[in-house]
């Protein structure tokens, strides 16, 4: 089991809000992740899921200091068992921890995508690149291109590439599949599967529950800016019983192939959420203490889960 093991990545209590002014020049702050718990474990894929506006990609560009300058953190970040500091970051960042960003704007237009995927290691990683562009689909001659040459799905698979040739320990990957053909973006996973079994671990952030629960070895539910519940993979593929938060059930139940079948509401927005649990508004299993206090994580079957009478 994963809890054993001495996590690469802790993740405690975490919190993002942003300064701003409102309408009368008076600074507020608004909070957009609150109270996140996540653990990453060496040799393993954590998938994130969780519809638009749930924090996902906020958190991996935390995890790297890569905020905007009116950021507040606050609670706790630990990589291998020490706080991430400002300076391990910078310290880490492109070497111990990388990053497949989501915008394919992150690409240098300046410089040829060949280059830029060797990065630090230049020449000596030329062969090693080529092979992995030829596994994900990319012609020869792409090494020689510049980024406004590359189709959209091609630029997000150089940005693949660069991660795949780093010596990095985590990678962290969002939404790294847009764009691609359904066999390229299932390569690219075979791929940070490959690197899981290696002994490094992946943080795989998607709106695809599918593909997450096909690859990834534990599931984390993202919902208005906290974590509802970490589960198993395979969880996810025994059905709804088998999970633990009702979000998660609904997630499930939403997946075509599962009768397709909505929630009503919607996910609140990062200004204006409730007073207790995020999904109570929503639940059909509220009681009256849901709307009052955050549920705390608790263990339940193997997996975590934040909420009062979630089984």
């Amino acid at each position: 089991m994963t809890e054993n093991r001495e996590s690469l990545l802790s993740i405690r209590d975490f919190g993002v809000s942003f300064q701003r002014y409102d309408s009368r020049m008076g600074q507020t702050r608004l909070q957009v992740i609150s109270n996140l718990h996540l653990t990453v474990y060496p040799g393993e894929i954590l998938a994130v899921v969780g519809s638009s506006g749930s924090g996902k990609s906020l958190l991996a560009l935390a995890i790297l200091g890569m905020l905007p300058l009116n950021a507040v953190t606050g609670g706790e970040i630990l990589y291998r068992g020490k706080e991430l500091t400002p300076e391990r970051q910078k310290q880490l960042r492109g070497k111990k921890i990388a990053l497949v960003p989501q915008s394919v704007t992150f690409l240098d237009p300046l410089m040829k995508t060949g280059k830029q995927a060797d990065g630090q290691g230049g020449t000596g990683l030329t062969q090693k690149r080529r092979d992995i562009f030829r596994r994900l689909g990319l012609p020869g001659k792409t090494e020689n291109l510049y980024p406004f040459q590359l189709s959209g799905g091609m630029a997000r698979r150089v940005l693949v590439s660069t991660a795949l040739l780093t010596e990095a320990e985590l990678i962290l990957a969002d939404e790294p599949t847009p764009g691609m053909s359904l066999e390229q973006a299932l390569e690219a996973l075979r791929m940070f599967r490959e690197m899981a079994e290696e002994g490094r671990a992946v943080l795989l952030i998607t709106h695809d529950l599918d593909l997450a629960v096909e690859f990834a070895d534990r599931v984390a539910v993202f919902y208005a800016g906290t974590t509802v519940e970490t589960a198993r993979a395979s969880d996810f593929q025994n059905g709804p019983d088998a999970l633990r938060h009702p979000y998660s059930r609904a997630l499930w139940e939403s997946l075509p192939q599962n009768g397709f079948r909505p929630v009503n509401g919607f996910q609140p927005y990062a200004g204006n959420l409730p007073g207790g649990c995020p999904y109570a508004p929503r639940c059909p299993l509220r009681t009256a203490r849901c709307e009052t206090a955050l549920p705390p994580v608790r263990t339940v079957r193997g997996g975590e889960v934040r909420c009062y009478d979630g089984a």
